[in-house]
Parts: C-alpha cells; structure tokens; sequence
C-alpha cells in the first residue's frame, strides 16, 4: 500500500509531537524556519529564526558537514529543542521528523507561520 502526503505528515508528527507557537515563542529553542525565501518575502519572517529551506535542510543541520550551519550544529545532541516553522506545518513536521533522526530535539511548531501570526505573535515583514 502506498502512502500519501498526509501519510507521512502524520506519522511525523505522531514521532516527534508539536510545539504551539506561543511555547515555541517564549522558549529560549532554536526557530528554524524551512520556507522558501518568497514565502518569507510573502508572509513575513520571525525575527529570531534561523532559515534553511526545507530542501537544504540535512546539509545544513549535518554537524560533520562543511555546510553546517552553526545554529543548528549548537543545538545538536538534544540539549536546545529545535522548533521548526513552515507555511501550515505539513514541512515542518517532515523537518523535525529527520532531525530527530539525525540527533536534535525537535518538534513542528502547529499551524505553521499562519498559526504563529493568529496567536499575535511578531512577524517582521
């Protein structure tokens, strides 16, 4: 039996759990945002995020890798969550999903950057 997109999306979230955006706001966590940059463009940035697309995502968070970027490679081995932003949260839950395995604490934040603007948090745009 094949799966769909919903498939793994909820298997992911099911392994990691969510964050809601107003936890993940007042946590001292790692935000990472994996939209592409129009979509920051379009919909805004949290000012403290860091942004790796989704795409670029196990370069990035790779410690051994010469791509690796230092925000992510601090909050390696579980000791600083990483929550992880998308437009809905279908991404981030994929996102988190493969951090988890590569060694991070990490959790989808629910509702994506639509959630988070809901709840009146900041967005610079």
């Amino acid at each position: 039996m094949s799966k769909t997109l919903n498939d793994f999306v909820s298997e992911a979230r099911s392994a990691t759990g969510v964050v809601q955006p107003a936890e993940a706001h007042a946590s001292d966590a790692v935000i990472l945002d994996v939209r592409e940059a129009h979509e920051l463009d379009e919909a805004g940035r949290v000012d403290r995020a860091v942004h790796v697309p989704r795409g670029f995502l196990e370069a990035r968070a790779d410690p051994s890798a010469g791509s690796a970027h230092p925000d992510l490679v601090a909050a390696h081995g579980g000791d600083t969550p990483v929550y992880v932003l998308c437009a809905s949260g279908a991404r981030a839950a994929l996102a988190a999903k493969t951090l988890t395995e590569m060694g991070y604490d990490a959790r989808p934040i629910d509702g994506g950057i639509k959630a988070w603007r809901d709840c009146g948090l900041p967005v610079a745009d």
